[in-house]
């Protein structure tokens, strides 16, 4: 099955000068998005990027999830940091990847394999194929081997 999903944008006035407001079709947010923000940052609105960067960090936490699951160690739970760069006339440079999570059944060793697998198979890592994607840190919280 084949599920989509949308958001809008409707923005106001040129790239510099202008601003606009992003809403999901869920209902579950609406923000405000503009220049400033996206090339220098500036509190109180989102950027395109802050936005895949919340993408990149479901995705992965989801797809970590779901392998250790089928590997019979569910987590307990999966805390996953996405930060995205951008760079002004070049465009989106990386996303990097800070996982933490508490699964018993493993350890460190095989958690990072977990980690890394999910890295590189999540359906959004895989759809920002052209953009460096690194695992930061890979912490298992009290591991119970």
């Amino acid at each position: 099955m084949t599920v989509s999903s949308k958001a809008m944008t409707k923005w106001y006035s040129g790239l510099t000068t202008g601003q606009g407001k992003t809403t999901l079709a869920s209902g579950n947010g609406e923000f405000e998005v503009d220049w400033q923000a996206r090339s220098e940052g500036r509190e109180k609105a989102t950027t395109p990027e802050e936005l895949l960067a919340a993408a990149h960090a479901s995705c992965y936490s989801m797809a970590l999830s779901f392998a250790l699951e089928q590997n019979g160690t569910p987590p307990h739970w999966v805390q996953v940091e996405a930060e995205v760069k951008f760079e002004a006339g070049v465009g989106v440079k990386s996303s990097m990847l800070t996982v933490h999570a508490k699964v018993s059944g493993i350890d460190q060793l095989e958690f990072s394999r977990f980690a890394e697998d999910a890295k590189d198979n999540c359906p959004v890592s895989k759809a920002l194929a052209g953009v460096d994607i690194s695992l930061e840190s890979a912490t298992l919280e009290e591991s119970v081997v």
